[in-house]
């Protein structure tokens, strides 16, 4: 009875078009009104303020605020300058360049839609004058924009680390390398989409963009400070300097100083600005951290992760067909759920059933992390394609025809991950 009401009135609020956050409390406020023997309304507040006070958890704003002065400071701008410098000069060189850049500003914003704001908004109008179709560079601006959620810092990634009690900085080093290799196979489709182009400018010439005039060197020092962003923050979490919540609190810093300072891109009046944006985005966020609290206290309660376990488990008793369900779930869920929301919601439903299923909790993190990164590009939720669709002018369901080969190169990272987890758990005991 206490599931039937929880998860009905969950479903009929997100069916309504009401906000995540609301839909959880919503559906918690009616399940301890009208079911006999749930938790009062004093004791899951109780619980609700006790775990969600947690250090980590600061993490989210910091890197969030961080990431919008940045992107309004001219660091992404400069980024993509330098990547154009150093992969722009080959065929299909703007698409590496896209790539290259996308995990430039990942390694800053911790964002997926931010990575593909900024990397679109300078990259797409200009791989379109260069002949690339124009499905084809918003297809690949979406794609890209997932190996922002990867890449640390990462904010998905926090929120599973403070749902699961998994340490924040040992997801952050275990991202990295599925976010690399999907850059890696997003270059090799590209080279292959370029090759078998209609385009006579992308066919003909051997070299369809020229790097910026100004040699390498100078390039690197107008960058110089935006890429050292990930440098102070990564090597400061990993140094043992500070603390991932730490490292967020410097970022803002960082990125204060050298956007009104040394850059001089941004003014008090626009940082107020930014202040007001990203402070509504890190409110919707920490309200979906809250009330999932008190969502999963009663989805426990309800006994719904062993009951999801012995239904999977009658299905199936091979820990590989489990693990198999739990991604094609997740993989249907991430269609229709925003991918913070996913994680808190689904985390400790689904994660007890993993573990039972002999799973790290690290190496399922960074599975329902890829798994619900490809959210970000499946209709009709698709964050990155309406993203994309907005810069480039073209239609969502365009881009979403265009972004299917992609979809390959999404599969093997996620298969990798799933099942040959020392593919990045190797890192993780090196870096220790």
């Amino acid at each position: 009875m206490l599931s039937f009401i929880l998860f009905g009135v969950l479903f009929l609020a997100l069916m309504l078009n009401f906000p995540v956050a609301i839909a959880l409390g919503a559906s918690v406020l009616v399940t301890i009104l009208t079911v006999p023997g749930a938790p009062s309304l004093n004791t899951l507040i109780s619980s609700m303020i006790s775990l969600s006070d947690s250090f980590p958890l600061i993490a989210v704003p910091l890197f969030i605020l961080a990431g919008e002065i940045m992107q309004t400071g001219g660091l992404s701008r400069r980024l993509v300058d330098l990547a154009s410098r150093i992969v722009g000069g080959v065929r299909a060189g703007m698409a590496y360049v896209n790539i290259l850049a996308s995990i430039f500003f990942a390694a800053i914003s911790g964002s997926s839609p931010a990575t593909v704001a900024a990397v679109g908004s300078n990259l797409i109008p200009q791989m379109q004058r260069l002949g690339y179709p124009r499905e084809f560079s918003s297809a690949l601006t979406a794609a890209s924009g997932m190996i922002g959620v990867l890449i640390p810092p990462s904010i998905p990634l926090i929120v599973y680390g403070v749902s699961a009690n998994v340490s924040i900085g040992a997801l952050f080093v275990a991202g990295i390398v599925p976010g690399l290799l999907l850059g890696i196979l997003f270059a090799i489709t590209s080279w292959i989409l370029v090759g078998r182009s209609n385009s006579k400018q992308l066919v003909t010439k051997n070299v369809e963009i020229q790097p910026p005039a100004d040699s390498f060197l100078v390039v690197l020092r107008r960058a110089f400070w935006a890429i050292l962003t990930p440098v102070i923050i990564l090597g400061g979490i990993y140094g043992g300097i500070f603390t991932p919540t730490e490292a967020g609190a410097v970022a803002v810093l960082y990125a204060i100083v050298v956007s009104l300072f040394i850059y001089r891109e941004i003014s008090f009046r626009d940082l107020y600005e930014v202040l007001f944006s990203s402070a509504k985005v890190s409110a919707r966020i920490l309200a979906l951290v809250l009330f999932s609290i008190a969502f999963g206290r009663l989805v426990t309660i309800a006994g719904v992760p062993q009951e999801i376990a012995n239904t999977l488990q009658s299905l199936s008793d091979n820990p590989l067909i489990i693990i198999a369900m739990i991604n094609i779930l997740l993989l249907v869920v991430g269609m229709f759920l925003e991918t913070i929301s996913a994680i808190i919601i689904l985390t400790p439903i689904l994660l007890p059933v993993a573990v039972a299923a002999d799973m790290d909790p690290l190496v399922f993190g960074i599975m329902m992390t890829v798994n619900l990164a490809i959210g970000f590009c499946t209709p009709p939720l698709g964050v990155n394609l309406f993203v994309a669709s907005s810069i480039s002018k073209i239609s969502v369901a365009k881009i979403s025809r265009a972004i299917l080969p992609f979809f390959f190169s999404m599969l093997v990272v996620l298969l990798i991950t799933t099942y040959f987890p020392q593919s990045f758990l190797f890192l993780v005991d090196l870096i220790g």
